[in-house]
């Protein structure tokens, strides 16, 4: 069986990249548990300091509960070194569709997620390989790639 995992992110701002990755991915805003208006009510509920509450939005999820949980933990240091894990963003509809249908979907979601705070960075396509993608860098320098 596999094991239920949730996805963590280091940041310095989390509320600005859980809205862009909601909006990159299709998810939402993960809500409180029940019985809590907010996360921070359920933070103070289980003891965690009030100094390290008061972060805003930090947790997404897939509205359709198949892809994991995302929280983007606050990290008082800014990201220094390339990603050791990245997101791959599945755009192009996959091997069976043509390579020029792939590349068009691939740049629309390139420009889309630009639109939201991406930075493009580059093209990754080699003459005769049946591939093509886009990387680019989400609002607080993280590489990921669109395929």
């Amino acid at each position: 069986m596999a094991v239920s995992y949730q996805l963590v992110v280091d940041c310095t701002s989390p509320e600005p990249l859980a809205h862009f990755w909601a909006e990159a991915l299709h998810y939402v805003i993960a809500p409180p548990p029940p019985g809590f208006d907010s996360w921070d009510d359920f933070f103070r509920s289980i003891g965690v300091p009030e100094d390290e509450l008061g972060n805003g939005v930090d947790i997404i999820e897939d509205p359709n509960g198949e892809g994991p949980r995302i929280w983007f933990q606050i990290v008082p240091e800014k990201k220094s070194i390339k990603n050791r894990i990245h997101i791959d963003v599945n755009a192009s509809g996959g091997r069976g569709t043509p390579l020029d249908a792939r590349r068009e979907r691939v740049e629309a979601e390139a420009v889309r997620l630009v639109s939201l705070g991406a930075t493009r960075l580059h093209t990754n396509v080699q003459e005769g390989l049946d591939h093509f993608a886009v990387a680019l860098t989400d609002p607080e320098g993280n590489e990921f790639d669109i395929n």
